[in-house]
């Protein structure tokens, strides 16, 4: 068990959650830490075991203790995968194709986790244990920048910014067809696939807004596009579900895509290009790019 606390509610801080409660006051810890704690009874209000939900008033005593971290449940591997920055914070990276970021069924080793663990052992006990340091995802077959979390703070707020849609994303993505419109803009809910859950697809009732933006940057004979593709939300699939439904796939997209591809490409065509965020710790404008991975060069070289 960690050292005990003690904490008093201010009247500022009336009506929020125990667990959003906690999370500003131990600013250094996880909440799906401290949201485990809560669960286990180690969190009182008033003397009281109170649930991650309660609303709090003006005045309460919350006091309580952590529990210890959960135990690892990632092995740490040599996975080779390009740093393109990297403090004490946070580390900016070039995810290969291929690669599954994080542990999963059928996936418990080889993927960029178990990496990351390897080239860091403090990221082990950030964020989810399965997913330790991780605050968005690529797909498998998708390369590209990504960012990973160092410490529980930098995790929380990292979070936080993709939530307030104030991290900025383009990717490159090589089209099936030539668009009529060169550039536009697709405002379309994306949800589970009525019939194959494994897939997501736009629907015209429920599901969750997204938005992505396009633009054409060039054409080919043989009857593709490569562009350059903006996302408003992040969305599971989002590109290859909302591209797909225009009309113009991902090139080699083997879920989304056009049938009788098979061999033409080794993968998706798609590359997450460049990520542009405020330093969670320090507030400074950071803007970095991922060149285009090698199989990706040469497709458009061949094209």
């Amino acid at each position: 068990m960690v050292e005990s606390f003690q904490f008093f509610v201010d009247p500022i801080q009336v009506s929020i959650r125990l667990d959003q409660f906690l999370v500003q006051q131990i600013p250094d810890e996880s909440r799906a830490h401290i949201s485990a704690s809560v669960q286990a009874g180690l969190v009182r209000v008033n003397g009281k075991i109170k649930k991650n939900s309660y609303r709090l008033k003006g005045g309460e005593r919350v006091t309580g203790s952590l529990s210890e971290p959960p135990v690892l449940d990632v092995l740490p591997e040599q996975i080779d995968f390009e740093i393109l920055f990297e403090d004490e914070h946070l580390i900016v990276l070039s995810k290969p194709p291929h690669l599954v970021v994080h542990p999963g069924s059928g996936n418990r080793t080889g993927t960029l986790v178990n990496g990351l663990v390897d080239h860091c052992t403090a990221i082990q006990t950030v964020g989810d244990p399965i997913r330790p340091g991780i605050v968005h995802r690529l797909d498998k077959d998708t390369s590209g920048v990504m960012l990973v979390a160092k410490t529980p703070k930098t995790h929380r707020r990292l979070v936080e910014a993709f939530q307030a849609q104030a991290v900025e994303k383009q990717y490159t993505a090589l089209l099936c067809g030539s668009l009529r419109e060169k550039q536009g803009r697709i405002c379309a809910n994306i949800g589970r696939h009525p019939v194959n859950r494994k897939k997501m697809a736009v629907r015209r009732f429920g599901g969750k807004f997204a938005a992505t933006n396009w633009r054409v940057v060039r054409e080919y004979r043989s009857g593709y596009s490569l562009a350059t593709i903006g996302i408003e939300t992040g969305r599971t699939h989002q590109i290859r579900v909302h591209m797909g439904s225009l009309g113009h796939p991902v090139a080699g997209d083997r879920m989304y895509g056009r049938k009788g591809e098979k061999g033409l490409f080794p993968r998706q065509m798609l590359h997450a290009s460049v990520v542009r965020f405020a330093h969670p710790l320090t507030g400074d404008v950071m803007v970095f790019e991922a060149p285009l991975w090698p199989d990706f060069e040469v497709i458009l070289r061949d094209l």
